[in-house]
């Protein structure tokens, strides 16, 4: 490859990376202690990718490099999956320990570069040292990124969706890990080139996984929240079933959809709602377009436009995205969310907020 493209590439990947993580922490949308974290950790990755390649020349930057950033990655990573999944062990005494590696590894490259100035230390063990440090912090970050994946996997703390969010931005993380250690094993330029372009596409994977989708996420469990404890001190509104509507199935389906809000489920299906009912899908079916005259989507689709309207027209939730109140209402997708709303209302539901607002 092209040495001058690849240099452009990776020199403009880590300005964006820059430009994302100062954003992270200055943009509300995405402000949060947790992402606090991964902002820093986005911040070193980038820096870790810039001084690996362009941090020989330099004594400044060379001994930045030395000092292993890495161990830093590895505990701010660390740190931002148990935020996420609220573990108890933040509050642990001996957490702070986990920063022990990173100082020592900036104490002895202080002590090294005495050398420098004094030539007290032979040159050969400087090298030997940093090949120890290397070779520790891959180890300490293979750790840390496993550990933080066996907890998430257990938690029950955080909802599905944030638990698969998180264990693939877990996973992509593993990859950079494993790209790293190619690196320590193949020091070949087009290993090397190789690499970088990986990191740098991993890196907005991880902007993408673990910033944008788990917000998403983050916002739709926060709704879900407020809405629970709503429900739990103050009286639920239940919507009113017609006196025309005489078929139990139509009564229970309603009375399923008020309390339990079976809506609110994205993958509920026509079998879900028909073994709900004990009866057949194909009954079901025909009962609901007898006496509602629409389909089961249709009729599931209606609670969850609702739902999405009154979540969009009450100011307590104008800070969350509308892809989370889309989420919370039980639509899969924001793309299904926007096609089902805006059929429903001719108009987007980033439109009918803006109504609202100025209404």
């Amino acid at each position: 490859m092209n040495k001058t493209i690849l240099d452009f590439a990776i020199i403009a990947s880590g300005l964006i990376g820059y430009f994302i993580s100062i954003s992270l922490i200055t943009t509300s949308f995405y402000k949060s202690r947790a992402n606090n974290y991964l902002s820093f950790s986005l911040f070193l990755l980038t820096s870790l990718t810039l001084l690996g390649r362009y941090g020989a020349g330099n004594a400044v930057l060379a001994f930045l490099n030395y000092i292993m950033l890495d161990f830093l990655v590895a505990v701010t990573l660390f740190t931002y999956f148990l935020i996420q999944i609220e573990h108890r062990y933040l509050k642990k005494k001996w957490y702070k320990w986990l920063y022990f590696p990173f100082f020592s590894s900036l104490i002895i490259e202080i002590i090294l570069h005495l050398d420098s100035i004094f030539n007290l230390y032979n040159s050969d063990f400087a090298v030997q040292v940093f090949y120890i440090k290397n070779y520790t912090s891959f180890a300490y970050n293979l750790f840390l990124i496993f550990w933080g994946r066996n907890l998430i996997k257990n938690s029950n703390t955080i909802s599905k969706e944030k638990r698969r969010w998180l264990l693939r931005l877990n996973f992509l993380i593993i990859c950079i890990i494993a790209s790293w250690l190619l690196f320590i094993l193949f020091n070949s330029e087009y290993v090397v080139n190789f690499l970088w372009i990986i990191i740098s596409f991993f890196s907005w994977w991880i902007l993408y996984y673990g910033v944008f989708k788990l917000q998403i996420v983050a916002q739709k469990d926060e709704i879900h929240e407020y809405l629970a404890s709503k429900r739990t001190n103050g009286t639920q509104t239940k919507k009113k079933i017609s006196e025309t509507t005489v078929s139990k199935i139509i009564t229970q389906l309603h009375i399923l959809m008020d309390e339990e809000e079976l809506y609110k489920n994205p993958l509920l299906s026509r079998l879900d709602l028909a073994t709900r009912l004990g009866t057949s899908e194909g009954y079901l079916s025909q009962i609901i377009n007898q006496e509602l005259n629409k389909s089961v989507i249709q009729f599931v689709n209606e609670y969850r436009i609702e739902a999405a309207k009154n979540l969009l027209h009450d100011p307590v939730f104008n800070k969350y995205s509308v892809e989370a109140i889309g989420m919370e209402a039980g639509f899969k997708s924001n793309s299904a969310f926007y096609n089902t709303f805006k059929t429903s209302l001719a108009m987007s539901p980033g439109a009918f907020r803006k109504l609202q607002k100025t209404s």
